[in-house]
């Protein structure tokens, strides 16, 4: 009998602290969970518009940039800015594209990614004069030739059609003399 109530006891004690262990666990994740992570809540994704820059070497176009930004950015901050952030943005783009000789399109193995994204992020917040942009997200970046956009718009332009494309032949002068009027 004494076995049986000490058996129940244990069963008891081994049930309450697991119960004890559950309980405190969770209320663990809970706090954890409570805690935003950085840059997932409380920033807005401001998606730039894609533009291009033309790249000019020699004075002849050799090619153009095209590229399309996403910035994260304070929401609050963002509303009390007098431009729209998007027309920054592009404005900063070409600044800092235009500008900046070290920046070499043609060969992507030297284009340093990190530091384009930390230029345009410090010039756009230098320029409103606070940290409003946190992150530079990139959603597209490509360089294009002359030579590549040519044969781009050859393949996409339709074939010519073959009454169009050989010239109508010449009708023999005839011997008719003119009509009087």
């Amino acid at each position: 009998m004494i076995k049986l109530a000490l058996t129940a006891v244990w069963i008891c004690a081994v049930t309450l602290g697991a119960v004890y262990f559950a309980i405190q666990t969770s209320s663990t994740n809970e706090a954890e969970a409570a805690v935003p992570p950085p840059f997932f809540g409380g920033l807005d994704y401001v998606r730039g518009e894609v533009i291009s820059v033309p790249v000019i070497r020699d004075g002849a176009v050799q090619g153009y940039f095209l590229a399309r930004l996403v910035f994260t950015a304070e929401p609050e901050k963002l509303a009390k800015l007098s431009i729209q952030p998007q027309t920054l943005i592009t404005d900063e783009l070409y600044t800092h594209l235009m500008g900046n000789p070290n920046i070499d399109f043609t060969t992507m193995e030297t284009f340093d990614l990190t530091q384009f994204r930390e230029g345009v992020r410090d010039a756009l917040n230098a320029r409103v004069g606070e940290k409003i942009f946190h992150e530079i997200i990139i959603e597209q970046v490509d360089y294009l030739t002359k030579e590549e956009i040519r044969s781009n718009m050859q393949r996409r332009r339709p074939a010519a059609p073959a009454s169009a494309a050989a010239p109508a032949p010449a009708e023999p002068a005839a011997a008719e003399e003119p009509a009087a009027h």
